[in-house]
């Protein structure tokens, strides 16, 4: 028999970690090949993970709520061989070992044991995040191997080993323990975990409602404070006048709704306009990589879609390429994803510019937080009546709205984002029934 890993995947561009949501195996269950596993949320998706091997379940590394990094054990399955004797099996458990070891910056021996231990990722974490040795723990997995719920009930019990002599080691032993300990190759220490945040002293009085963050919460939070921290973010704005674009939509959608079946709505011409603009100024479809640019060359447009507790930016590809029509349609399948919670690891990857529709819920005028790695972010807001001076100095009702932009001023100058947002304005405003097709 072997023991074989699974890893916690990356789920999309930019996702560097992903929280445990809820186990759909326990310890000892059989599974074949590509049977579900887990399910991961991430800041940009929900996912489950499949099996890569058939075998039986050995042991759960994390628990549910736990978030790992790209690359960090999730589970162990003892998977079936053929007949092999037991130097053999003994052989492949070793080199287990090594795998794991290598994947924690080395191998690690334990010096009062004799013999290798195993430390995964989130057990080294874990121990430098809280002082413990753990050479003075015993482990309770496979082969007396130190698990994350080990180290948890010892912070929990408040009992933590810390480096050093034993306080009940005598001299002599800890000469002993010395001596062995100078004998035997050490990894060299990982690199510190940054520290967690501290909590912020909030009072709390009776009425008050505590509400735990949940994973997709933080991993919300954590892409966020990224993007605001790496990337200086400027902002701009520009009003347009959608009078004709109003009355052309009005005109259609409800025989456009009993054609297609499903509605046409303002969205799917900003969502238009926006890739059109960004075909004649493909410097704003760029990203930041250090120490280049990436000017991307598919027009790929995330859109922001809410649910009552998180927020997702699932891809319309190649935007560029399709019709009013087809935009509209998958606006409406990707809406219907993210509320149904079938939105897929594919249906988030890919996103080279994100389209924000704010004005869905009255918002007026406001200052997105760029997707991190792009270069920008737009913002539609609300269409609202307002008097316009129109020609001649005359006042009149019209349909306007506002068009917010903030940008990565690392890639991206005012003068640039001011003439794609002025293309935008001349699409949007010269929209009707006249000019534009849907299909």
């Amino acid at each position: 028999m072997a023991i074989e890993q699974i890893k916690m995947p990356q789920l999309g561009e930019s996702v560097t970690e992903g929280t445990i949501s809820k186990w759909l195996v326990s310890v000892g269950d059989k599974v074949n090949k590509y049977d579900p596993l887990a399910e991961v949320m991430t800041d940009k998706v929900n996912a489950e993970v499949p099996s890569s091997f058939e075998g039986v379940i050995k042991e759960l590394v994390a628990a549910e709520g736990d978030t790992l990094a790209v690359g960090e054990i999730i589970l162990t399955i003892e998977v079936g061989g053929s007949n092999m004797d037991e130097a053999q099996e003994k052989e492949n458990f070793h080199t287990e070992d090594k795998k794991e070891a290598d994947v924690a910056g080395g191998e690690i021996f334990a010096a009062d044991q004799g013999n290798k231990a195993r430390y995964s990722p989130a057990v080294l974490k874990i121990s430098q995040e809280n002082g413990i040795d753990l050479n003075q723990v015993k482990g309770t997995g496979a082969g007396g191997r130190i698990t994350r719920k080990d180290l948890l009930k010892l912070i929990e019990s408040g009992d933590i080993p810390k480096a050093g002599i034993r306080p009940s080691a005598s001299p002599q032993a800890a000469v002993q323990q010395q001596d062995a300990s100078a004998a035997v190759p050490v990894a060299p220490a990982a690199p510190a975990a940054k520290p967690a945040a501290a909590p912020v002293n909030v009072p709390v009085v009776p009425g008050d409602i505590e509400i735990p963050v949940s994973g997709v919460r933080k991993a919300i939070a954590a892409n966020m404070l990224r993007s605001k921290h790496e990337a200086p973010h400027a902002w701009t704005m520009m009003e347009v006048d959608v009078t004709n674009l109003v009355e052309y939509r009005n005109s259609i959608k409800d025989d456009f709704k009993k054609k297609e079946g499903f509605n046409l709505t303002f969205f799917a011409f900003f969502v238009k306009a926006v890739a059109q603009a960004l075909k004649e100024y493909p410097q704003i479809n760029s990203m930041w990589a250090g120490d280049k640019i990436i000017q991307k060359k598919e027009i790929n447009l995330n859109i922001a879609v809410a649910t009552e507790d998180a927020l997702f930016v699932p891809v319309i590809r190649n935007a560029d390429e399709k019709t009013i029509k087809g935009i509209a349609r998958e606006i409406t399948e990707l809406a219907g994803k993210v509320r149904k919670g079938q939105l897929k690891s594919e249906d988030m990857q890919g996103g080279t510019f994100t389209v924000n529709n704010t004005g869905s819920f009255g918002s007026v005028q406001s200052m997105g937080i760029i997707n991190y790695p792009q270069a920008a972010i737009l913002q539609v807001e609300s269409i609202v009546k307002r008097p316009v001076v129109v020609n001649n100095g005359m006042i009149a009702v019209r349909d306007m709205v506002n068009l917010c932009m903030s940008l990565d001023h690392r890639v991206l100058d005012g003068l640039v984002c001011g003439r794609f947002l002025q293309r935008v304005k001349e699409i949007l405003e010269n929209t009707s029934k006249s000019t534009t097709s849907v299909y």
